[in-house]
């Protein structure tokens, strides 16, 4: 539960800046005229999230159970190298997203009522694709038949919507490169999980040979059923038995990708640490209140 929170609002925090950055900008400039095609955007952005997570679940259920595991399977591997790069990309671009978005309102005013409604369903799009799928994924690494890993994204999503909500009201100030380089580390062990499970589903549907080949078995010591057990599959979809294709990939992805995640090197920061600023904690808070 705890790991699909983490995802619900990690994912559901970038959406509400943008939508407090986009909205702020509109009603600073004296264009609220223009809210409701953002709002509009917006609108069809959660629906097709929604849809497209409806699609995952339901139309994976007709599949026979070789092709439900190559989907999950692959889906995996997917959502995994989505949320690798949106890690990478927020804690890059972090300090420079409100102007971005500033420039991309600019041209979408010029264009007329399609382009703000393009620009808003894009900016929001993204993060609820990314979200449906990877907490799709992540819900049939945690097992099937609990409504726990849909719970935690709705509490995270509902999260992040009352800290958008805070954050455009000038109630609340955080460091928001902190807050997304930690989020961002929990999330990199969290993919790395999903993408052993992701390879124990193409194993099942014989994609993937070593199926049989087990690096060990703890299932004595931590057995599946035991709350323990839940835990840690919950968070960081530990297996007491995993083979050893699963462990080496867990390997060889999380530690490279969590050493040049936590790595000054590569990211805009001055001597190489991260820039702690008041505009990375208080980019939405110059909006006045509509």
């Amino acid at each position: 539960m705890f790991s699909n929170y983490l995802i619900g609002l990690r994912e559901g925090l970038e959406a509400s800046l943008v939508v407090c950055i986009l909205i702020a900008y509109l009603v600073k400039t004296g264009r609220r005229d223009a809210l409701k095609p953002i709002w509009t955007g917006i609108g069809v952005a959660v629906a097709v999230a929604l849809g497209f997570g409806c699609a995952l679940e339901f139309g994976s259920q007709e599949m026979t159970f070789e092709a439900q595991e190559m989907l999950g399977g692959s889906l995996s591997l997917v959502a995994v190298g989505l949320v690798t790069w949106m890690v990478f990309w927020m804690r890059r671009t972090a300090r420079h997203l409100k102007a971005e978005l500033h420039g991309k309102l600019d041209s979408a005013l010029q264009m007329g009522t399609a382009a703000l409604v393009a620009t808003a369903f894009l900016a929001v799009g993204r993060e609820g694709l990314e979200t449906a799928l990877f907490v799709w994924t992540s819900v049939r690494a945690a097992g099937d038949g609990t409504p726990r890993p849909l719970a935690g994204a709705g509490l995270g999503l509902a999260t992040a919507v009352l800290l958008g909500w805070l954050f455009y009201r000038g109630a609340l100030r955080i460091n928001l490169a902190k807050f997304f380089t930690w989020t961002g580390g929990m999330l990199v062990v969290v993919a790395a999980g999903v993408l052993a499970y992701g390879v124990h589903d193409l194993q099942e549907a014989d994609f993937v040979p070593g199926l049989t080949d087990k690096a060990f078995d703890v299932s004595d010591a931590i057995p599946p059923d035991s709350w323990y057990g839940t835990l840690l599959k919950g968070v960081f979809n530990f297996q007491p038995e995993p083979t050893v294709l699963q462990v080496t990939v867990w390997l060889l992805y999380l530690i490279p990708t969590l050493a040049l995640f936590l790595s000054p090197v590569g990211f805009p920061s001055g001597k190489g640490k991260v820039k702690q600023s008041d505009d990375q904690g208080s980019q939405p808070s110059e909006a006045p209140q509509a």
